[in-house]
């Protein structure tokens, strides 16, 4: 069952409506043409994950819900428009430990590796492996320098603080997260039964990001957080 231009169709129509009554009306609708494909590729995925790491989830009744959490935001439209999930470690991903994600909604889909929000221990712990040019973190520079469609968010300081650093290590020393993500709008592989493979695989080729995430999370002291 592949995600169709009928899921993106609702997605887009249930927002801007944004009528708890409409929905309520089309629930089935939202079942059918987005929940039902969706945990379908989910489930899909798992074979790639386990390569990767079997500890990471893969649950598909684990996705996003489509109300919004309206508490801390201006926003107060009550649903979203995208889908997303997260394989991940355990049920903290807020400041938790790296996962792979997925996300769709009418503008394309995006896909990565990284942190949902790091903490100050975990980017002093990648800060530690990119100064001794530890050999999980040339491997993941290497592969990232492989695949330029891969954009690096790192909220980065604007000044430089380590000016006698390798000009190739700075993207990876003056950061407050780290994020690696594809933007795509290649909505023929996205309503392709192709997807999950296509994904798995390239999951699999951040894979040396991942190893990199992780071996600097082997270093953090999570006794007093």
């Amino acid at each position: 069952m592949n995600i169709t231009p009928q899921a993106l169709d609702f997605l887009f129509e249930n927002r801007i409506k944004d009528s708890k009554e409409w929905y309520r009306e089309h629930k089935e609708e939202h079942k059918k043409l987005v929940l039902e494909p969706f945990r379908e590729f989910i489930a899909n995925m798992q074979p790639y994950i386990e390569q990767i790491d079997p500890t990471l989830s893969c649950n598909p009744k684990r996705h996003s819900r489509i109300y919004r959490d309206t508490r801390f935001t201006k926003d107060k439209t009550t649903f979203r428009d995208n889908v997303w999930y997260c394989f991940m470690h355990g049920k903290d991903l807020y400041e938790g430990l790296p996962c792979y994600f997925f996300d769709f909604s009418p503008r394309g889909f995006t896909y990565g590796v990284g942190y949902y929000k790091a903490d100050t221990k975990s980017i002093e712990a990648l800060r530690e492996l990119v100064l001794k040019h530890d050999k999980s973190y040339l491997k993941a520079r290497r592969t990232l320098q492989k695949l330029p469609e891969v954009v690096i968010q790192t909220n980065p300081y604007k000044k430089n603080r380590f000016p006698d650093a390798d000009k190739k290590d700075l993207p990876f020393l003056n950061i407050r997260d780290f994020c690696a993500i594809v933007e795509s709008k290649d909505f023929d592989l996205l309503f392709s039964d192709k997807l999950a493979d296509v994904i798995g695989e390239r999951f699999i080729e951040l894979k040396p990001v991942y190893d990199f995430l992780m071996k600097a999370e082997a270093k953090v002291d999570r006794t007093n957080k």
